[in-house]
């Protein structure tokens, strides 16, 4: 990776499996469906969204029926997947704007955003706590961030080694990550928290609890979900 690289390209698969139902529906509409939960009571509009790592822009429908933005913000650092969230931005009923950039260096205006929508895109960034800062300082105060982050014990695992590319020093734990949003300055209760241990994030992929064994009562946490409010 070069110097002046501020994330890391993943593999083919990897970029597949983004763009793919599969992940739609497994992992992008299950994380949201809890994050509103985490939510709770402030569930409601948002004027302007920012989706921080969009992708091929799967989540762009998906965020614009949930919340009805005005505008709704769509960046990532691969100038091809902004080709492809393109497609699919034509579909959204509000306005979207579609931006190469980085997450560490975001090109918006102080307090310009409502809300911020980090799904699976953390543990692709090498400076984690310079991307937190900048998620903060543009955020209008009361706004949200809802992250959806899988957890250092997942990403090092073997399979995901052997399948994705990830920054290996930059993975956090559960409660890292959490420590790492409080110092940023966002405000959250243990009932914004969660640490869901979907089938995908488990060494046997869900295969015992398929099989009717119960899932483990203690176990690594390997995902965190989370809503945090700028104070």
């Amino acid at each position: 990776m070069a110097g002046s690289e501020r994330w890391v390209r993943d593999t083919r698969f990897g970029t597949w499996l983004i763009t793919s139902d599969v992940w739609v529906q497994h992992v992008l509409r299950v994380a949201l469906a809890q994050l509103l939960q985490l939510l709770g009571a402030r569930t409601r509009s948002y004027s302007a969204i920012l989706d921080v790592g969009c992708g091929g822009g799967k989540a762009l429908p998906i965020l614009a029926e949930t919340f009805a933005p005005e505008t709704l913000v769509g960046l990532d650092p691969d100038p091809d997947m902004i080709v492809r969230a393109g497609a699919i931005a034509a579909g959204c009923r509000c306005r979207v704007e579609l931006r190469v950039g980085q997450a560490t260096a975001l090109e918006l205006a102080d307090r310009s955003l409502d809300m911020i929508f980090c799904h699976q895109t953390f543990h692709h960034i090498p400076d984690p706590e310079r991307a937190a800062r900048e998620f903060y300082r543009v955020l209008k105060p009361g706004g949200v961030l809802l992250l959806s982050e899988s957890c250092a014990p997942f990403i090092r695992s073997l399979l995901v080694r052997l399948l994705f590319r990830h920054p290996m020093d930059a993975q956090r734990l559960a409660e890292e990550y959490l420590l790492m949003l409080r110092a940023t300055g966002f405000d959250f209760t243990r009932e914004n928290v969660a640490t869901p241990y979907p089938w995908w994030s488990r060494p046997d992929l869900g295969l015992l609890e398929w099989l009717g064994r119960p899932v483990p009562a203690r176990h690594e946490e390997t995902v965190l979900n989370v809503a945090a409010f700028k104070r």
